[in-house]
C-alpha cells in the first residue's frame, strides 16, 4: 500500500532490518539531500529511486554526483546505477557526473548506458576510447571465434 504526503501519517517509511534505517523512498530531491546530511546508509538506493521517478534530470544529477563522490563504495556503486538510469530515461548527463565517473572502473552500467542513450558528441574522449577499443576487439577477434 502506498501512502502519499496528503495522508496524515505521511509517506510510509521503509525500515531495513539490518541497519535500522528509516529512509523513505522518495521522488523529492530535498528528501534525498536530507538523507545525505543524516548519513543514511541507504541513501544510494534513494538516489536510484529518484533517478527512476523524478521527471527532471537537472534535479537528479546533483544527487547522483553526491553519490558518486561518496566515501562508501556501495553508495558510489549505486550512484553509477542511478547515472545509468538518468542516461537511459532522460538521455543526458552533466560534466560533474562524467568527471566523477572517470574514476570508477570501466565497463560499468553507466558507461554502457551513456554510450547507448546520450549523444556521442556530449561524451568524453575516454568513453569513446573504451567503446571503440571494445568494438575493434570484437571485429578483429570475437567476431571470428566459433
Amino acid at each position: 500500500m502506498h501512502r502519499d504526503a496528503s495522508d496524515p501519517a505521511g509517506p510510509a517509511p521503509v525500515l531495513n532490518w539490518q541497519d535500522g534505517s528509516t529512509l523513505r523512498w522518495t521522488d523529492q530531491p530535498e528528501e534525498v539531500d536530507a538523507a545525505f546530511d543524516r548519513g543514511e546508509p541507504l541513501v544510494g538506493v534513494a538516489v536510484i529511486f529518484l533517478a527512476l521517478n523524478h521527471p527532471d534530470a537537472e534535479a537528479i544529477l546533483p544527487r547522483v554526483g553526491k553519490a558518486l563522490e561518496s566515501q562508501d563504495t556501495e553508495i558510489r556503486r549505486q550512484g553509477v546505477i542511478a547515472l545509468a538510469h538518468v542516461a537511459r530515461l532522460h538521455r543526458t548527463v552533466d560534466q560533474r557526473s562524467l568527471d566523477l565517473l572517470r574514476s570508477c572502473p570501466r565497463g560499468n552500467e553507466a558507461d554502457d548506458d551513456l554510450w547507448s542513450f546520450v549523444a556521442h558528441r556530449r561524451l568524453p574522449w575516454w568513453l569513446w576510447r573504451q567503446h571503440f577499443t571494445e568494438r575493434l576487439t570484437w571485429l578483429f577477434w570475437g567476431r571470428w571465434r566459433d
